[in-house]
């Protein structure tokens, strides 16, 4: 994630990308955008924002050479020199105009920005930003005119969400140059990520939680969810939190141990893992480092509550693992043919 706080924008151009599918044309600036101050100061956190919640990153990926990805390519030119801005921001409006192979792709504003100044973990750095928006909002204008004021409909930018974007930063590690990215119009996953940017998750501690969780979470809702109940969810995805929550290092052995108890469920879990790493094309790791932001941020899409069809919830507290065996109970009663749930405790809060 980055911090913006003393983050500004050195150049911003607005192009406009249409649809090789639909043959709908590009149009291009030829200059930079001059920001009075009102503008500026609400786009800056508006372009920024997005990414300070993004835990994990990414690298360029290509199937022959990195330095042959488009956009590893057209990004090092600017970091090299900035005053061809311009020039490459039309070959990247290109680039994805390429990519637009489908009627469902969205046409629409392409903002490509370059900040100054940017905090990425203890590092101040620049970077390029690429946005584009493909959803306008409709907002009311009023205006005067012969002495009255009067209303009028018109479309704009919505300045609370972006739909995609990336910041490409200036630094790298072993994998190559640090990228991130969001989408929040995932209607086509393999177009913004796969095509345009051509990245790949970096193989970091990150990764290798969000991995793991992403494996237990799957598990639990293949397995265990239609094996076993959703109680039996429930419990081990409290286990799996409390879990990560307690241990700096994830250990596989140490955490079957610690969340199973039934044999057979360590057993069932091995399988599924297999599985999961041929089908997601991943290697998880017997042993890792947990980052705690990424298990905050999972934590909070863990859904732990049991809908019944009688129009009843019980809600399971993902941080209390051992209340569930505890102190619900299920069965079935011979003389309704229902299955039931007890639940015990000493008062009501």
């Amino acid at each position: 994630m980055i911090n913006r706080k003393n983050a500004s924008i050195s150049k911003f151009i607005i192009h406009k990308v249409g649809n090789k599918f639909n043959d709908t044309k590009n149009a291009f600036s030829e200059a930079t955008v001059h920001f009075d101050q009102a503008s500026y100061e609400l786009m800056l956190p508006f372009l920024l924002k997005p990414f300070t919640s993004v835990v994990q990153s990414y690298r360029f990926n290509h199937h022959a050479n990195v330095d042959l990805n488009e956009m590893n390519a057209y990004t090092s030119k600017v970091f090299e020199d900035d005053s061809e801005f311009v020039e490459v921001s039309k070959h990247i409006l290109m680039h994805l105009y390429e990519q637009s192979n489908s009627a469902q792709i969205k046409t629409g504003d392409v903002l490509v920005v370059y900040f100054n100044e940017i905090k990425y973990d203890d590092m101040i750095v620049d970077a390029i930003g690429i946005y584009k928006i493909e959803n306008k909002v409709d907002f009311f204008q009023t205006y005067l005119e012969e002495g009255s004021f009067d209303v009028a409909v018109q479309k704009g930018i919505n300045a609370k969400k972006v739909d995609k974007g990336c910041l490409i930063l200036n630094t790298r590690d072993t994998e190559g140059k640090i990228v991130l990215s969001v989408d929040n119009n995932g209607y086509d996953a393999q177009y913004w990520t796969n095509h345009f940017l051509n990245i790949k998750f970096a193989d970091n501690a990150n990764q290798h939680t969000q991995n793991y969780i992403e494996l237990c979470k799957d598990f639990s809702a293949d397995v265990l969810k239609t094996d076993y109940g959703i109680q039996e969810q429930s419990t081990f995805l409290a286990k799996t939190i409390d879990f990560f929550k307690e241990n700096e290092v994830v250990n596989i052995e140490a955490f079957k141990e610690d969340v199973f108890e039934d044999e057979k469920h360590k057993s069932l879990f091995e399988d599924y893992k297999k599985t999961f790493e041929g089908e997601q094309e991943v290697l998880i790791r017997n042993q890792f480092d947990v980052v705690e932001a990424v298990v905050k941020k999972e934590k909070r899409k863990i859904k732990t509550e049991i809908k019944l069809d009688t129009n009843i919830q019980i809600k399971l507290d993902i941080d209390a693992p051992e209340a569930s065996s505890e102190y619900l109970e299920l069965g079935y009663d011979e003389e309704k043919k229902m299955k039931y749930y007890k639940v015990y405790f000493n008062e009501e809060s």
